[in-house]
This record gives C-alpha cells, structure tokens and sequence, in this order.
C-alpha cells in the first residue's frame, strides 16, 4: 500500500464515520476509526476546505474541560441525481439529498426510442434534473439496463438498442458533473443491501429485461467480462418457449420481461376464465424464474433473494411459483431458511441505489 492509498482509505474512513455516526468531535472521530487524533485533525482540516464537513458548533455537556466542537458531514451542502433507465416505458429520476430525502422528481417518455434517440432522451433528463437541484451536485448516478463495464460504457444493452455507448463520458462531458454508471441490477442489489444489511443476497430486477444484482461476503459480484447476473438471455428448459429479441426461443427474459409477461396476460385474459388464465400465466413465469434461481441458490447457499418490479405482476402467484420450483429443485435442509421476498424500495430502488454509488464513488461512504 502507498501512502496515498492509506490517506484515501484514512479519508474515507472518517467521512463514513461521520455520515452513519455524526454530529462527533474530533476526539469521537479517533477512537471510533482508531486513527491518531494528529490524523483525524489534519484530515478533518482537509474535508472542512473542501466543504465536505461542517463544524456544528461546541458540545452541550458537564465535561470537564474545554466543550468539543462537534462535526458532520455537510448533508445540506450537496444533492445527487440518480436515474433509471430499467423501466420498458419511462425513463425515472430524481434529486436526492445526503440523507436519502427526495427534492424533485422527472421522467422522460422512451416511446420506443433506440439507439442515438434513446440516448438523447438519457440526456434530456439528466439536463433536467441537475437544473432542478437546490445545492451544488456530488455527481449523478445510472442505472441501465445491459452489460456495462467500469468506465461507463454500455457495452450491450440490446432493448435499447445501444452497443460500446460510452454514457458516463458522454453525460461528465455535458453535465460537468461526475457520472457514475452501472447494470441497474448491479446498482439496485447496492440499494437493498444498505436497507436489509445481509451478506449475501440476490436481486432480480425485472423490467424492460430481466438481470440479477449479486453481493457476496458484503462485495458486489461483477464478473471478468462484467456480465455477471446477466441470467436474460439463459434458456429455460428444453421445450423451446416464446421467441426472445436475441433470436432464441425460451429466454427468461421472453417469459418474464414485463412488456412479454403484460402480452402473455392479455392474451390468456381475452379467453374464457380470466382470472385462472392469469394466475397460470403467473405461475408458468415464476416457475420458468425458479428453474434459473436453484443451482444458483445451490451453489452459493444463498438465504435470501428479492425481486424487483411492478408488484402487480411480480408479488402473488409468480412469488409463490418461483419460492415452489427453488424449494423442489435444491436440498430442503440446507435451503429452509431460504426468504424469497419483494423489495422494500418499490419503483425507486434503482434510482436510490444510483445514490448509493455516487457516495461511495465520490466520498467512499456506504
């Protein structure tokens, strides 16, 4: 380790302390980082020039002594922009502060739009966002659908239509902001761990596509070729299924991405018993997710998996099928505290998980 890697990883520290712990005096600040006090001083000093952390003024106790100046993070002083592109019809984001509260909300209509257009409309949102912040911006956060590798660059995102996009260079430069940008599986997995705090986990989102968020041992899986999760495109089964956009037949993604599952639903509803031609279309996705689910739950002895996506399709007969077929399918002793759950953030959970890179990205908290 360099020195500079100790300092980055000195800084990170304290402003970590700071944003779960704070209002803490410098004092707080050593024995909780177990830093000198020589250290925390010098690199409270650095934060507070750069208007990252704030003294609050002195502490109202009996102590003896001179009163401690308390310090925290700034949390009024800056905002960030998250965004989700993962919805098959609109395009989400909002203005969020340090804390979690939103201030604004925006969306753009895709209405269809692929390749440069859908691109486009990427930028007018995020132009429209980062004018509706009151403070000046830690930076933005993307979620996009596809294979998307660490500089930013959305390598495949086939319902969209983009190949080798580089987003974050493209919006940094128009934005003059720092960009950050990643698989909306990856980005909303970082969401849900900060809330539930679980080791291990896996998260499948299902939306225009349908992608897996993995934390393993508290780290985010992402795979050499930076496409892990990407269980869309695997076939399920043997008998063939619907016709998927990549050309093959049985994708999961043909049987659970929510502009086919809303086809197949309005479809099986025009015939005779709607609501039990629902529940089967339900079950029959569900089952098709399971199948996919159990060798990885298998093999990683996973507890715990959550899906996100509209409720009205994903919670009910899909949830219970798909908990059915990773039950059946894996060994009952080794899996019976397996949850199979809905996310707790709704519709938002990419665009806070969006939030949750650019603090790590830009100040190192989680």
């Amino acid at each position: 380790m360099l020195p500079e890697h100790a300092r980055s990883h000195n800084r990170s520290l304290v402003l970590q302390t700071l944003y779960t712990s704070g209002p803490l005096s410098r004092a707080d600040v050593a024995r909780e980082t177990g830093l000198t006090r020589v250290t925390v001083s010098d690199l409270v000093a650095e934060l507070i020039a750069e208007s990252l952390v704030v003294e609050l003024g002195t502490r109202e106790d009996a102590r003896p002594g001179k009163p401690a100046t308390l310090l925290d993070v700034d949390r009024a002083g800056f905002q960030i922009v998250g965004i989700d592109l993962s919805d098959h019809d609109l395009l989400r984001g909002a203005v969020v502060d340090l804390d979690g509260r939103i201030v604004a909300r925006a969306e753009v209509a895709l209405a269809g739009a692929s390749g440069g257009a859908a691109a486009d409309r990427v930028s007018e949102l995020a132009a429209r966002l980062t004018a509706l912040a009151t403070a000046p911006l830690l930076g933005v956060g993307i979620g996009s659908p596809g294979v998307v590798d660490p500089a930013g660059v959305v390598r495949s995102a086939p319902n969209l239509g983009w190949t080798d996009l580089p987003l974050q260079s493209r919006l940094a430069a128009e934005l003059a902001v720092p960009v950050h940008v990643a698989n909306d599986a990856n980005v909303a997995v970082l969401a849900e761990h900060g809330a539930s705090g679980a080791g291990d986990l896996l998260l499948v989102k299902v939306g225009h596509g349908v992608g897996a968020g993995l934390i393993i041992g508290g780290r985010p899986v992402i795979g050499p070729g930076f496409a892990a999760g990407e269980i869309g495109h695997v076939v399920v089964g043997t008998d063939g299924g619907p016709r998927c956009a990549c050309g093959k037949h049985g994708c999961l993604e043909a049987w659970l991405a929510v502009p086919r599952l809303a086809a197949q639903l309005d479809a099986a509803e025009s015939g005779g018993d709607a609501a039990v031609a629902r529940d089967e279309v339900l079950r029959e996705a569900g089952r098709r997710l399971g199948i996919i689910l159990a060798p990885v739950v298998g093999a990683l002895n996973l507890s715990e998996v959550v899906l996100s996506g509209p409720a009205e399709l994903l919670d009910g007969p899909l949830l219970e099928s798909t908990v059915d077929t990773i039950r059946n399918r894996t060994m009952a002793e080794q899996h019976r505290d397996l949850r199979v759950r809905m996310t707790t953030h709704g519709q938002d959970i990419v665009l806070r998980g969006a939030v949750v890179m650019v603090l790590s990205g830009q100040l190192g908290v989680s």
